[in-house]
């Protein structure tokens, strides 16, 4: 692997920055360099978020991204930002319970995902951005689930570590999602 650049967005209490904490602590502890830079928008919870992770087998030159390779969107005002902006050839995972349109770009590799209607089954809304997480690693392969996996176990904060059956599910469930839409759209 070169540099992956990865921007994952959406509205702010929906864990985009969480979902990019871990994946940036699993390259880390794979020992790839990383970089993850969090931005917020006028307030929190509501308002947009979202982040950009660089992971590099080499150093780093710049942690700043224009076009990413992979873009993991949550709503729908993500997907109008950073459809155009993500790289020619690069890889596009969206949220289809919150993004009610398809893409207007021809030149990405993309997959929709009904992140929300996944996590509900599992019992936590919440992990819906950890159904993306595990369904852009089938689409985008930056690292291997079970990295990912041990990372969240590993670096997770002791008062949500009851969670990690329900993240580790999720991941899961949005991999096994992606497999077989993927497996179904190449047939």
């Amino acid at each position: 692997m070169e540099e992956t650049s990865i921007i994952i967005s959406g509205f702010g209490g929906q864990g985009t920055l969480f979902a990019g904490q871990v994946l940036a602590y699993a390259a880390l502890d794979n020992g790839q360099n990383v970089t993850w830079i969090p931005s917020y928008g006028p307030e929190m919870r509501g308002g947009t978020a979202h982040c950009t992770v660089m992971i590099s087998d080499d150093e780093i030159g710049s942690p700043l991204v224009r076009n990413p390779d992979v873009s993991l969107v949550l709503n729908l005002p993500s997907l109008d930002k950073y459809e155009k902006l993500t790289k020619p050839g690069g890889a596009l995972v969206a949220n289809s319970s919150l993004v009610n349109r398809g893409l207007e770009r021809d030149d990405l590799e993309h997959l929709y995902i009904p992140a929300n209607e996944i996590a509900e089954e599992i019992g936590l809304a919440r992990m819906a951005n950890m159904v993306m997480l595990g369904g852009m690693l089938r689409l985008a392969p930056v690292l291997p689930l079970e990295v990912i996996k041990q990372a969240l176990a590993a670096h997770i904060p002791e008062r949500h570590r009851r969670t990690l059956p329900m993240n580790f599910e999720a991941m899961e469930q949005g991999y096994a999602f992606a497999e077989r839409t993927l497996t179904k759209a190449a047939a």
